[in-house]
């Protein structure tokens, strides 16, 4: 059976034209004007795009499906147009072994959208000894972070790099120097000092970036800095990237929303780590991703059941949704072109995932048809219990924002239509 997506604006790598595309069998069987097939999705009025990848999704199973599971999960993703996802390793047990990639990949097999393992560098995120890395990547495994936690000793990070270009991976850091950030609940700053909440100051990320470049360098190993959220790293990332060094960079869609000002009604909802921070470092993000010196758009999307943020402000866990509200804050707030978002939302991230092929696209006859429709100019108002999350922690509640999902394609079939979801 075949799918005719006609009416709209397509837009890959190569550029944009109007045309229809047919998906069959799994993949793009024509692109051209006035296509037929057996079942039509309406793109009038929409950009048609390769699905999105997301690089920073915790999934929390196995270990605390109260707050999401993998499916669920996934038809988040899917109604944000993402067709797959990286899956972070701080679940419980970590993904840090064979045994646990194997039982996350499984599970993923039932999801609405792909669902790629990110592996630990180090044995229980902790920092001591390295994971085993070889036995993970011959699972598919292409990514590996401690995600939430960073990597503090130098010299166990050189050997991890050294271990990595060996077996063709990328290293994620989630830069913090804990020595620095240690107490702290927001950034430290003008507002935490009016607030009386213990901060964590910038150079605790932009000492770690600031090392791991220098590794980068050293080793001849790729680096990628997530969820960069300061003016410094920012500025770092990009000089190294025009000096050669192999560095890549994502940003989280509430550093380029959202400022530690946000904090000042202590609503755990806006905790988050590396912490929402002053404007001026929010305007770098937000630069940043239109220089071209943050590669991607990711939503570290980190979800918790109402309890646990119901806590007092200090004691919540840092994390919100971001799946089903990304691209729409992208296009709400850049002031991108629609092109350069679908790039730090699609092939850009799909590139540093090394999923190159599988997604990302091109929209083009006998590629693999992972795809995304959706209304760049619609607006619509952010409800929570509207979400496909099992959780509710968006700190987006009625906000207005423009550009939504209609239909999302995952190999080739429709597992979101007219906003429907398809099981």
């Amino acid at each position: 059976m075949s799918t005719v997506i006609k009416g709209g604006l397509v837009i890959d790598q190569s550029g944009e034209r109007l045309a229809d595309v047919v998906v069959a069998d799994g993949r793009i069987a024509a692109v051209g004007p006035d296509l037929s097939g057996d079942e039509i999705l309406d793109a009038s009025g929409c950009v048609v795009a390769p699905g999105f990848v997301d690089l920073h999704t915790h999934l929390r199973q196995p270990g605390a499906e109260e707050a999401e599971t993998i499916e669920s999960g996934g038809w988040a993703a899917v109604r944000g147009g993402f067709s797959a996802v990286v899956a972070m390793p701080n679940t419980d047990p970590p993904i840090d072994c064979a045994a646990v990639v194997q039982e996350v990949l499984a599970l993923g097999r039932s999801a609405p959208c792909q669902v790629y393992a990110a592996g630990a560098i180090t044995v229980d995120r902790q920092g001591e000894r390295l994971a085993p890395m070889a036995e993970m990547a011959a699972l598919g495994v292409r990514m590996f972070t401690d995600d939430g936690n960073g990597v503090q000793d130098a010299g166990l990070m050189r050997r991890a790099l050294e271990y990595a270009a060996g077996l063709d991976v990328v290293l994620a850091q989630h830069c913090e120097v804990d020595s620095l950030a240690a107490g702290g609940h927001m950034h430290e700053g003008e507002w935490s000092s009016r607030l009386g909440i213990p901060g964590v100051p910038a150079e605790a990320e932009e000492l770690m970036v600031m090392r791991d470049i220098a590794l980068s360098r050293f080793t001849g190993a790729r680096v990628h800095f997530q969820h960069v959220s300061t003016g410094g790293s920012v500025a770092m990332v990009g000089a190294a990237r025009q000096a050669g060094v192999m560095v890549t960079a994502e940003a989280a869609t509430h550093h380029f929303t959202l400022t530690d000002e946000a904090c000042a009604s202590y609503d755990p909802v806006f905790k988050v780590n590396p912490p929402l921070r002053p404007a001026d470092d929010r305007d770098a993000v937000r630069e940043g991703l239109g220089d071209g010196a943050i590669d991607a758009i990711a939503t570290d999307h980190a979800p918790h059941p109402p309890d646990a943020k119901e806590q007092p402000f200090d004691q919540a866990p840092p994390g919100m949704l971001g799946l089903e509200t990304a691209l729409a804050l992208a296009l709400t707030e850049l002031g991108l072109p629609v092109a350069k978002v679908v790039g730090l939302l699609s092939w850009q991230p799909a590139a540093i995932a090394g999923l190159n092929g599988a997604h990302g696209g091109p929209i083009a006859p006998d590629a693999q048809a992972n795809l995304c429709v959706f209304d760049p100019n619609e607006t619509w108002t952010v409800d929570p219990s509207d979400s496909a999350s099992r959780s509710r922690n968006t700190p987006y509640a009625g906000r207005r924002v423009r550009g939504r999902v209609r239909h999302t394609i995952v190999e080739g079939r429709a597992v979101l239509v007219d906003r429907e979801m398809r099981p």
